[in-house]
């Protein structure tokens, strides 16, 4: 798959470019399949009552399910900074200069010997366990949003 990557962003000019390495990583199937089992989970009552209660569809959306939603936004959110945060092939077709090389591929310039002779394993170690700290302090910021059910309580039995 990476020769028709590199083809496609170059027939749309977008080879080495900031819009090349952000554009395709915007979406993906599984961030579509989260959300749309999420909106089918949504009970119907609850649309009915705002559409009693005189809110257009806009409204609905914007006011009652948007807002729901926000534990499956947030799982997203999560799963697609991390996923493009440890993209490393994306990345290696979309550019060439290093003006826009990212921490992956320079972690991967630097593991295959980019500081010169010999094995520094602790230094190679220690660059991609900071790696992980974005990824683990965006986590740590919304894990109380995986706990919380979305539809609790909005529905009377």
């Amino acid at each position: 798959l990476l020769i028709p990557k590199f083809l496609v962003l170059s027939t749309f000019g977008m080879f080495d470019t900031y819009a090349g390495m952000v554009i395709p990583l915007l979406v993906d199937a599984a961030g579509i399949f989260i959300m749309k089992q999420f909106f089918e989970s949504v009970p119907r009552e609850v649309e009915e009552a705002a559409r009693i209660d005189g809110a257009g569809v806009f409204r609905i959306y914007w006011s009652v399910v948007l807002p729901m939603a926000r534990p499956a936004l947030i799982t997203l959110t999560i799963l697609s900074f991390q996923g493009s945060w440890n993209e490393f092939t994306h990345f290696l077709v979309s550019t060439q200069s290093a003006q826009y090389e990212t921490l992956t591929t320079g972690l991967a310039r630097f593991v295959a010997g980019g500081l010169g002779s010999g094995t520094q394993y602790p230094l190679k170690l220690a660059a991609a366990a900071l790696s992980t700290i974005p990824v683990a302090i965006l986590f740590f910021c919304f894990q109380r949003y995986f706990i919380r059910g979305a539809n609790a309580g909005s529905v009377k039995e």
